[in-house]
């Protein structure tokens, strides 16, 4: 059968096909804008064999995720990855999901990615947080800075977002991101100006320990059940802002990952284990060894039985 008509297909039902053709299942299902994928992840054909790095974050109710990734054909591959959850090594054990946890996460992010190549004493990035306009510049006779763009997936890029959190994060730790000061906590769009003060204190999370200090004076029911867990954990707002200075500290320090130690396991067989050649072998073996035992016992029975006949029936004569 030639190609052309190894996979005929049926002309009457074509146009039904093309109607019903599912395309891209993450299209549908609301997972991926490829409209903005497509933009983020292809390279400008003047730059053989580069990756083009993305700045991947994303949020659920309980974790903040951030990655470095470039695609392959066979996927995307990720380079480096940090989360809120290990937050609380560095001494932030609440608030994992807020705007200042969000720059906590793009700030280790970007630690650990240059630790890991080796550029983390080249680049430092801005120590001290300022909430101010802060780019990222090659040093001369050194490793070009590490380029990335943001992907904020489907979420909405408004002035404010948290995943803005994680951008300033990243680019206070030594990453050179293409953004604008519009998006951060603090601009004005009426009048166009930036306030730095009001975005640091979103990046110190000054501006929940203002509202846990307002909760306590006018409802403290309110306060005891929203930040319960602030409570539990002794933190109370004015050491909101020290705790967040130190744990900036703590991810310079030691932004790298800590494997858990691989526990021993006994493994439990629910069900018989496989015999070996060997172990077949001498089963049969016994089988017939027993058989033929029980085949001599038999007839020695037999034997023994034919006798006591033959003289009972000798007496009765």
């Amino acid at each position: 059968m030639s190609r052309q008509h190894a996979f005929p297909k049926n002309k009457e039902v074509q146009c039904d096909q093309r109607r019903t053709d599912g395309g891209l299942n993450a299209n549908n299902e609301g997972k991926t804008d490829f409209y903005a994928r497509k933009r983020l992840v292809v390279q400008d054909k003047n730059k053989y064999n580069t990756p083009k790095y993305r700045l991947i974050v994303r949020f659920s109710n309980r974790d903040i995720c951030c990655q470095i990734a470039y695609s392959k054909i066979e996927g995307d591959h990720i380079v480096s990855a940090a989360y809120s959850h290990e937050l609380p090594k560095y001494g932030i054990a609440v608030g994992l999901t807020n705007y200042a946890a969000a720059y906590c996460t793009g700030l280790l992010l970007a630690r650990r990615l240059l630790h890991k190549f080796g550029m983390d004493h080249v680049y430092e990035g801005q120590v001290e947080v300022t909430g101010d306009e802060f780019n990222v510049e090659s040093v001369d006779g050194q490793p070009g800075a590490f380029s990335c763009y943001l992907d904020a997936g489907l979420a909405r890029t408004s002035t404010g977002n948290k995943v803005f959190g994680a951008l300033k994060g990243a680019v206070d730790g030594g990453l050179s991101i293409p953004h604008s000061l519009k998006r951060f906590p603090g601009y004005d769009a009426e009048s166009k100006e930036f306030n730095a003060d009001m975005h640091r204190r979103h990046i110190l999370g000054m501006n929940v320990a203002d509202y846990m200090s307002y909760l306590m004076e006018e409802d403290e029911e309110a306060y005891k059940k929203q930040f319960s867990r602030f409570i539990k954990n002794g933190v109370t707002p004015d050491a909101v802002e020290e705790m967040y200075k130190k744990a900036h500290a703590a991810i310079r320090a030691n932004p790298v990952h800590e494997k858990k130690p691989q526990k021993d396991v006994t493994k439990k067989r629910w069900n018989r284990a496989k015999l070996t050649l060997a172990q077949r072998k001498d089963r049969v073996a016994q089988k017939k060894a027993s058989f033929l035992r029980a085949q001599e016992q038999e007839a020695g029975e037999g034997l023994t039985s034919a006798i006591g006949w033959r003289g009972s029936w000798e007496r009765f004569r």
